[in-house]
């Protein structure tokens, strides 16, 4: 089972940059898609129904921002589109589907550049969203949390370290809160099988960082553990153009 997870800047936008044939090309059973900006009244049928697939989104409140949306060629048992607190649900960001053998959420963390109190949105959206996941693990639940973490964890994860460390999105209370993640029974897919491969997801637009090779590895599946021993590949499909992020996925056998 392939699970796909793409930060794809509009998804109206990667739809003129062939988005449409790189799913019918790739094939994933799950497709989650982040940062779609776009509102219920302006999805067309083409993208709704894909051939093969059902889909589901959740909606931001404020129009041309944020926004999820999960493709899946199984049905899910339940779906929900927030955690139950409206402070991180009106910002569309939380799209979540049962499986019989998983709970998929399809997260886009929120981003901390703008301001103090944006950064302080982001930890506490980050310790809710583990709390939460962990309420899910004490149910007996095995989880994968995939998505744009608009973090990169260690210094391998991005191109220049020493120059980002004041930065959000490298900052050290930002990477405490990975290593939290982590030490709660969370593994990086992506670095739990390549442990010193040097892979990028997301180039910023400016100074030709993407043809330089200048980026960071902000896209991530993590899983609990109990799913772990089910994880049989993650890859970064860097070679995908269409967005300033590219599709990162994982491979389960179920």
């Amino acid at each position: 089972m392939k699970v796909c997870s793409w930060n794809v800047n509009g998804i109206r936008a990667v739809q003129k940059n062939g988005f449409l044939d790189w799913v019918a090309q790739e094939q994933p059973d799950i497709l989650c898609l982040q940062e779609t900006k776009i509102q219920a009244e302006q999805l067309t049928d083409e993208l709704k129904q894909i051939p093969g697939y059902r889909s589901y989104f959740s909606f931001a409140e404020r129009k041309g921002y944020s926004g999820v949306a999960t493709y899946t060629k199984e049905e899910p048992s339940a779906v929900l589109t927030g955690i139950g607190d409206p402070k991180f649900d009106g910002e569309g960001r939380i799209l979540i589907t049962e499986y019989p053998d998983f709970t998929l959420l399809n997260i886009y963390f929120p981003n901390g550049q703008k301001d103090d109190f944006r950064l302080q949105y982001k930890m506490e959206f980050y310790d809710a969203l583990l709390d939460y996941s962990n309420q899910l693990i004490s149910q007996g639940k095995k989880l994968i949390i995939c998505g744009d973490y608009n973090t990169a964890h260690q210094e391998i994860d991005l191109k220049n370290p020493k120059t980002n460390e004041k930065r959000s999105g490298f900052l050290p209370i930002e990477r405490a809160w990975m290593d939290k993640l982590i030490s709660h029974g969370y593994v990086d897919t992506f670095r739990w099988l390549h442990p010193n491969l040097v892979k990028y997801s997301w180039w910023s637009y400016r100074f030709k960082a993407r043809e330089k090779g200048v980026g960071w590895r902000i896209d991530y599946h993590f899983v609990s553990q109990n799913l772990l021993e089910q994880v049989t590949n993650a890859d970064i499909l860097d070679d995908v153009l269409g967005s300033d992020h590219c599709p990162v996925l994982i491979e389960l056998q179920r």
